[in-house]
């Protein structure tokens, strides 16, 4: 780990385009990488940049305390190659995670040029070869707690309307009183923990890859079928024929569990409440968060949200 001077952990400014740009070019520096012509990719729980001179995508994390996390997530990334699974490579030669500005920074190896994202079925694949693997105890890979989670998200809003905040947390008791008292039938083991379509990229020879590896732990494999179903059944992302051929792909089929209402209500808070904590630093990210607290208050059907 680098320690990067500047400000400490708990003095860290909001994370927007300006800030992220400053740590990227000392993190770059200190790393010997040249971060002119960086690419802003994203602006979410990561700054997200493609570096120009060199296939290297730079992950700035947007938690100060996420350090353990990225920690963890390179070591699951050096784990799954030497398993030979496609997923998203740690850049070697470099050392990481870095911390710069108060910013965990973390390198890796770009799969292409541009983004192009694989098939729901491709997510399938991977998803049911993962569940397949037996990970090593060297990883120490947590329990995975959504309910923690989510009240750790909820103690994180910033710019929120107390009225709008305690109605997020009396939902979240009621949904964790539920949660609780779900029968899963899968078994538990290893998760990605953000599996969705947004998070299998194709690689430039052409196979499909795992990336954000922060999610990794383990929890019953429910949660990793959760995003797709609500992606087609809640929010229109995804057509019936695309559930399908996930369903038939992997092998099982969520919406067909008697527990999908209740997990996928908790999923579609914690979604939420995750945008919640960004509503002070982007204008969309607050006209969105203001569309889905609506509908969520109403009882509205979720079609109009918007992907983030």
């Amino acid at each position: 780990m680098i320690s990067g001077e500047g400000e400490s952990q708990g003095q860290v400014g909001e994370l927007t385009a300006e800030s992220a740009g400053a740590v990227l070019r000392e993190a770059c520096e200190v790393s010997g990488l040249d971060s002119s012509g960086a690419e802003l990719l994203r602006l979410g729980s990561h700054a997200v940049y493609r570096l120009g001179p060199a296939p290297v995508i730079v992950r700035i994390a947007r938690d100060p305390d996420s350090l353990e996390e990225m920690e963890r997530a390179v070591r699951v990334a050096r784990w799954l190659e030497s398993e030979n699974f496609p997923a998203t490579r740690v850049l070697a030669g470099v050392q990481q995670p870095s911390v710069i500005g108060g910013r965990v920074v973390t390198f890796w190896e770009s799969v292409q040029e541009r983004e192009e994202y694989a098939t729901v079925e491709e997510l399938a694949d991977l998803l049911r070869r993962l569940h397949w693997l037996e990970e090593p105890e060297t990883l120490s890979l947590p329990y995975f707690d959504p309910v923690a989670k989510l009240w750790k998200g909820l103690r994180a809003l910033d710019g929120v309307a107390e009225d709008d905040r305690k109605f997020l947390e009396e939902r979240a008791g009621r949904l964790a009183k539920e949660y609780d008292r779900l029968d899963f039938v899968l078994p538990f083991g290893l998760i990605h923990g953000d599996a969705n379509i947004g998070n299998v990229l194709r690689h430039r020879d052409g196979h499909p890859i795992l990336i954000d590896l922060d999610d990794f732990t383990l929890a019953p494999r429910e949660w990793d079928l959760i995003l797709t179903a609500i992606f087609y059944d809640r929010f229109g992302w995804h057509k019936r024929s695309d559930y399908e051929a996930f369903v038939y792909r992997y092998g099982f089929d969520l919406m067909n569990w008697p527990g999908y209402p209740v997990l996928a209500d908790l999923r579609e808070l914690m979604m939420v409440v995750w945008l919640g904590q960004q509503v002070s630093a982007s204008a969309k990210s607050a006209d969105e968060f203001a569309r889905r607290l609506r509908s969520l208050r109403t009882g509205d059907e979720r079609q109009d949200w918007l992907p983030f």
